[in-house]
């Protein structure tokens, strides 16, 4: 088995040669397996243990049965307690999600603190299809039964190609000792009843079942490769960038074959996986929206606008006292004192101090604002100045105002107030600039 593995290794994972690299180490037969062998093939390795706190005794025991690993094998050891249950809970994932959360982002933090090249993990043939038949059983669409990558940033999954069955035998032949997982048993999971009642019949009449489904994974990733190849194509012809983001043309989405196809793998990247909303906006009406995780796409008309979520901050007030001369957050602005008024433009306007009642504020726009604008009669909500100036929802969320109390003094970027206007009985001038332009 170690010459299979060798191997393997210098055919297909030579990146790993003189790394060294950290073994995710549960203390189960998969990861410890994984540690003894690479061990006895002479890689560097450490050993990071999770001790997610949900077994109680047994989460402590099997901590210490890794920890006294590490120092049988003299290599280095990290552990962490993880309050999964609490965590789990604040941002609403199963446990499961975020036990891989939680892990995941604290051994890239061990990669990077103590200098590894690369994280491995004991994934194997038959993790590879449980997960497919998971994936198939919620209607998973190619990319999501391609199965689990060997590479994925920087890391490497390098049992992929061994069966359970193999782990196994080379473990027991060379009296490795490893813990078994109480949960493993519990049928309330999806994967444990898949790996005990529906895997097993499989290999049982279905003879080579692992090899050949490796070989039909073979071809599905191959299969998405074509895909993903296709759409850089795609986003050429209808994905644009914008100030705030990304611009989709329904139009000439709709002109191609395969349209909801289309759109899943040009917003997969963005987190969206929710088929069925996704496909829904291209007939919705304006202003329909759906959220990933990281970012918001609005139906606009015959386009669909992805941004990025706004932060908190994006909606704070900030003030302005009447000495400063400048401010860079969360727009900037430049004050200065001026003799008499030059052409102004959407990026700058001349203002009359004596009417400003300071401090000064800078705030996003709210539902019955209305100001009066430069050159106009009477005022105008904000809402029907935004749709006459056909502002997209984005646009819209965007724009920021300077007000003095609770007038405002100028739409920054688009139009002046006409109540602060430069006059006859003006005796200081206030010029206000922006690198903000509308074109």
């Amino acid at each position: 088995m170690l010459d299979i593995l060798r191997k393997h290794i210098e055919q297909n994972l030579s990146l790993l040669k003189g790394k060294q690299l950290l073994i995710a180490c549960s203390g189960g037969l998969d990861s410890v397996f994984l540690a003894r062998t690479f061990h006895e093939l002479e890689f560097r390795i450490g050993l990071a243990h999770c001790n997610f706190g949900l077994r109680d005794k047994e989460s402590d025991a099997d901590a210490e049965f890794v920890a006294d690993l590490a120092e049988m094998l003299s290599v280095p050891f990290y552990e962490e307690f993880f309050q999964t249950e609490e965590y789990a809970k604040s941002r609403k994932l199963s446990i499961q999600m975020a036990a891989r959360e939680l892990r995941y982002a604290w051994f890239e933090e061990i990669r990077k603190d103590f200098g590894y090249d690369y994280i491995l993990t004991a994934h194997h043939a038959d993790d590879r299809l449980e997960t497919f038949l998971i994936n198939l059983s919620r209607g998973s669409g190619l990319r999501g039964l391609s199965g689990i990558p060997e590479i994925s940033g920087f890391v490497v999954r390098p049992l992929l190609p061994f069966g359970r069955e193999e782990l196994f035998n080379h473990a027991r032949e060379q009296r490795y000792h490893w813990r078994e997982d109480s949960s493993n048993s519990k049928m309330e999971y999806l994967r444990n009843a898949i790996r005990q009642e529906v895997v097993p019949p499989m290999k049982k009449h279905l003879k080579g079942l692992i090899n050949q489904f490796a070989n039909t994974q073979n071809h599905l990733r191959e299969s998405q490769a074509l895909v993903e190849d296709y759409m850089v194509l795609i986003r050429q012809l209808v994905l644009k960038e914008s100030d705030d983001g990304h611009i989709l043309d329904i139009k000439k989405l709709n002109e191609l074959p395969n349209p909801k196809a289309l759109l899943y793998e040009l917003l997969y990247p963005f987190g969206f996986t929710a088929w069925e909303d996704i496909s829904d906006l291209l007939l919705a009406q304006s202003g329909k929206t759906v959220l990933s995780a990281t970012h918001r796409l609005v139906k606009d008309r015959g386009s669909l606008l992805l941004t990025e979520i706004p932060s908190e901050n994006e909606t704070e007030t900030i003030e302005i006292g009447e000495r400063i001369e400048r401010i860079d957050h969360p727009i900037e602005l430049i004050f200065s004192s001026e003799e008499k008024v030059e052409n102004s433009s959407t990026s700058e306007i001349y203002v009359d101090k004596s009417k400003l009642a300071y401090p000064l504020s800078v705030r996003k726009w709210r539902d019955g604002d209305y100001f009066y604008p430069f050159g106009m009669k009477g005022k105008k909500k904000l809402s029907k100045f935004f749709k006459d100036e056909k502002l997209s929802l984005v646009a819209k969320e965007k724009t920021w105002l300077l007000c003095s109390g609770d007038d405002i003094v100028w739409v920054i970027g688009y139009r002046a107030d006409d109540r602060y206007k430069v006059d006859r009985d003006t005796k200081e001038i206030i010029r206000i600039r922006t690198s903000k332009s509308t074109g």
